[in-house]
């Protein structure tokens, strides 16, 4: 890794960007009908005016400011400005109830309050209220206009930003060129985990910038390319491959309207690049598959623009069906491998040095090994400076500079790291058999009749798991067997759709272990959810949350009913 990358901030990255590319077009974004151009130099322009605002609003270095907010314009220029005011940005999401939200403003410590608008107020005005001693001294501010939230008044960033002359935003921005270093806290990002309550993971203007510059150097970026951003700003994946690879490229950004317009945007936009989970990535594919067009050359790229040229899965595992399909099709899809505290990227396949069931290998700066237990360890620029308030869980994670990710792995003679399973969701029978239920779950859900899957059975005799079959894939077969007009619940029951499924089980699961086979299963009719915290932002199963949602369905199993 270069010098620069190392020594690089955000803030340093931002300023050279927007003075040496001041004329050239730096995002897209919906202005009423269409997409419209800004420039680097009006970028730059409101982010120093809002850095002016929020030193207007008493925010002084080192102070926690929280940011609530769909993905927007105003995002950008607030994630920014709050790094030129040296303060430290503490984005939430926006999916979070009112209590999640209250439990991170005040666990942080936050000065003050950005919020989308009046839906955010609302739901942090009842909490709030219940609680007003402790947010007495925590201003709101707001993009739109937004009623009280309790008893606190919600000014309008952008009525305080038009207060803030020149000398103001340039005076700032002098500071924060002499006065920003490597070692700063940038940032404070609350991890939902799948177990545990959130932890506020510390990371510094170099774990996000060193991050960026490495992940550049890997996976590559042109000056012409551009890169459609739909994920949540406020979770790492997205503001580091997508925010800060933008600003270290001086490529073009694109804000989807919503990540349900992510497609009709790209016919609009024709991106080159584009992030996403694994299951928005599978999902495009069965899309294909039920139109009867994943067979035809193009297509998917068609669906893409015409233009792209690499998506990037990472946040779960890619399951290999889907690799394989879009490399069928042309489409270079590479998986990457990290978490937040990472900055997140630790490894990615890129089009050079692509190895199938592999996240690719360690991007430059990162050094990865292998414990004797076979968990994944990295260090490097990238290795968060800690937990918020948290030294004992620090220590446990970040010990002799080597973060313990707590993923199992295995590192090939080639240099690829392949994820072999998550080490606290390790099945150990009750027959001693360790199993990695990721592995059998992506399996399973290569099947096009199956949407969802989880399995468990910790301490059992055998594995089952619990199946959200494609509902949409299924239709033809309920016609078919004349129950088209049944409620989905009833048709489940139904023994003929069980054996349908049965059938599908066997085969996904023709070539693992005996002690690997999906002995017992229940057919839901409903999927997991993010609302019901099954599952999270990033789609990620929380298993503890699934097991006790439906524990006397599993229950059930085990006792050998159906259910």
């Amino acid at each position: 890794m270069s010098m620069e990358s190392t020594d690089a901030t955000i803030v340093s990255l931002f300023l050279r960007r927007a003075s040496a590319d001041a004329g050239g077009i730096a995002l897209w974004v919906r202005r009423g009908d269409a997409f419209a151009a800004c420039r680097w130099a009006e970028l730059a322009d409101d982010v120093r005016r809002t850095a002016g605002a929020l030193e207007k609003l008493g925010v002084t270095p080192h102070d926690r400011v929280i940011l609530i907010s769909p993905n927007r314009y105003e995002w950008i220029i607030s994630d920014l400005a709050i790094q030129l005011a040296g303060a430290v940005h503490v984005p939430v999401h926006v999916s979070l109830s009112g209590a999640q939200m209250a439990y991170q403003i005040a666990d942080c410590g936050a000065r003050l309050v950005l919020l989308a608008g009046a839906d955010q107020a609302a739901l942090l005005a009842a909490h709030l209220a219940r609680q007003s001693d402790a947010f007495r001294d925590v201003q709101f501010v707001s993009f739109d206009p937004c009623p009280a939230v309790g008893p606190a008044e919600v000014r309008r960033l952008a009525d305080v930003a038009s207060e803030v002359d020149r000398a103001t935003a340039a005076r700032i921005e002098e500071r924060a060129v002499s006065q920003t270093r490597p070692a700063d806290l940038a940032t404070i990002l609350y991890t939902s985990g799948t177990t545990g309550e959130p932890k506020g993971v510390m990371l510094s203007q170099q774990n996000l910038a060193s991050n960026a510059l490495g992940t550049l150097e890997a996976f590559g970026q042109k000056a012409d390319d551009l890169r459609l951003t739909w994920l949540p700003l406020s979770h790492i994946f997205a503001r580091t491959c997508d925010l800060y690879t933008w600003i270290g490229s001086g490529s073009q950004l694109a804000l989807a309207d919503s990540p349900e317009a992510v497609i009709a945007n790209c016919g609009e936009l024709h991106p080159t690049l584009l992030n996403g989970v694994p299951y928005f990535f599978e999902k495009v594919q069965r899309w294909l598959v039920q139109q009867g067009l994943d067979r035809q050359p193009g297509s998917l790229l068609g669906l893409f623009g015409g233009r792209l040229r690499a998506g990037c899965a990472g946040g779960a595992p890619l399951p290999e069906h889907v690799a394989r399909f879009y490399e069928s099709q042309g489409v270079l899809l590479a998986q990457g491998y990290g978490l937040t505290e990472s900055s997140p990227v630790i490894s990615t396949e890129t089009d050079s040095a692509r190895k199938l069931g592999t996240v690719g290998r360690p991007i430059p700066g990162v050094e990865v090994r292998i414990s004797p237990e076979g968990e994944i360890l990295t260090r490097g620029p990238h290795v968060m400076l800690g937990y918020w308030n948290k030294p004992a869980a620090t220590a446990q994670a970040i010990r002799d500079g080597w973060l313990y990710t707590g993923d199992l792995g295995e590192l090939d003679s080639d240099g690829f790291l392949r994820i072999t399973g998550r080490k606290k969701e390790l099945i150990v029978t009750s027959g001693g058999k360790n199993i990695a239920p990721t592995y059998i779950e992506a399996l399973l859900t290569s099947d096009s009749l199956i949407e969802q899957a989880v399995v468990i059975g910790d301490g059992r005799s055998c594995l089952a798991a619990l199946i959200v079959p494609n509902q949409q894939a299924l239709q033809p077969e309920l016609d078919r067997l004349g129950l088209g007009a049944c409620d989905a619940a009833e048709a489940l029951a139904d023994p003929r759709v069980r054996a349908i499924y049965a059938q599908c089980i066997e085969q996904r699961l023709s070539d693992v272990s005996h002690y690997e086979q999906v002995r017992r299963f229940a057919l839901l009719d409903r999927p997991f959810s993010v609302d019901r915290g099954e599952l999270t932002l990033t789609l990620k199963l929380r298993r503890g949350v699934i097991q006790s949602n439906h524990a006397d369905t599993i229950e059930a199993l085990y006792q050998g009913t159906e259910a």
